[in-house]
């Protein structure tokens, strides 16, 4: 069985040689229909092989995550635009150096936000130390979207301690490159937002949404409805930062108006510390 295993994958491996020793000449693929279907980029990259890229995009994190232990996340959202306190407060002193107005009305609002960076890292971290102390099948690991921002800070805190962090990152027009604090074995890209967000729920015990855009947003919604509806699971859904959130949303208009119930807003809770925020997690979990 491990010759017929070793067999199979020395042909796979000789395949994608042929396509990488053609790319190194710098030689253009030829139109062929001999090429082997699943080293046939071309191929692969066209509209009705879209459904196999789906499942591939499904299983490889998937996968890799099983193999590594990673059963139970607590997923952390938020903007990728609030910058950490250190450069926050760099920015500023350019700002202050340079006389410009509006760059200083800019690194103020910064200087702001970047308190949000400080407690996302320092929940993470409550967590991860947390976790560090289970048995493996019990742990719980942080995962994001691995971007900059908010994304950055948490695996900024679990990292911090050692811990394994995931993320899970997407393929934009602009880069977004994935932050250093990830652990590179659980350091996934996507292009398809709808498998990426599968995964963030395929394996959360806990959401915190910390202060973000429309992404968060998305990410946020999406997260309700699948559990207002019961395609998911009751997790605890947290919404950190609760002037924030109660600003940008009016939940009690969905209610006056008859489009939510009121039951529906015990799906989340607002926290404004760290500490609060892992309570609530722990109490729902009575661990």
């Amino acid at each position: 069985m491990d010759q017929t295993q070793d067999l199979s994958a020395n042909r796979l491996a000789d395949a994608w040689a042929e396509l990488q020793s053609q790319a190194n000449s710098g030689s253009a693929l030829d139109a062929s229909a001999y090429r082997l279907a699943f080293a046939d980029p071309e191929f692969m990259l066209r509209r009705e092989t879209r459904g196999i890229r789906f499942q591939l995009e499904m299983l490889k994190p998937d996968i890799e995550q099983q193999a590594q232990g990673i059963e139970s996340t607590v997923v952390v959202f938020g903007s990728a635009r609030f910058p950490s306190p250190e450069q926050a407060q760099a920015a500023l002193a350019q700002a202050e150096a340079s006389g410009d107005a509006q760059q200083m009305k800019i690194a103020q609002r910064q200087m702001r936000n970047a308190h949000h960076y400080d407690q996302a890292r320092q929940f993470a971290r409550l967590v991860a130390e947390y976790s560090t102390q289970c048995k493996p099948a019990e742990r719980l690991f942080i995962c994001t979207g691995g971007g900059p921002g908010i994304m950055e800070a948490a695996n900024r805190g679990a990292h911090d301690i050692g811990a394994p962090t995931v993320g899970l990152n997407i393929a934009l027009p602009h880069e977004q490159s994935s932050n250093p604090y990830i652990s590179p074995t659980l350091n996934f890209k996507f292009h398809y937002f709808a498998l990426r967000k599968m995964h963030f729920m395929m394996r959360a015990k806990a959401l915190v949404a910390f202060p973000g855009g429309f992404g968060t947003l998305d990410e946020l919604f999406e997260v309700i409805t699948l559990v207002q509806t019961g395609k998911a699971k009751a997790v605890p859904i947290i919404l950190f930062g609760s002037d924030y959130w109660k600003r940008l949303i009016n939940f009690d208009v969905l209610i006056e108006e008859g489009a939510i119930s009121p039951q529906d807003l015990d799906l989340f809770r607002y926290v404004d510390d760290p500490q609060t925020a892992w309570e609530k997690i722990r109490d729902f979990y009575k661990l």
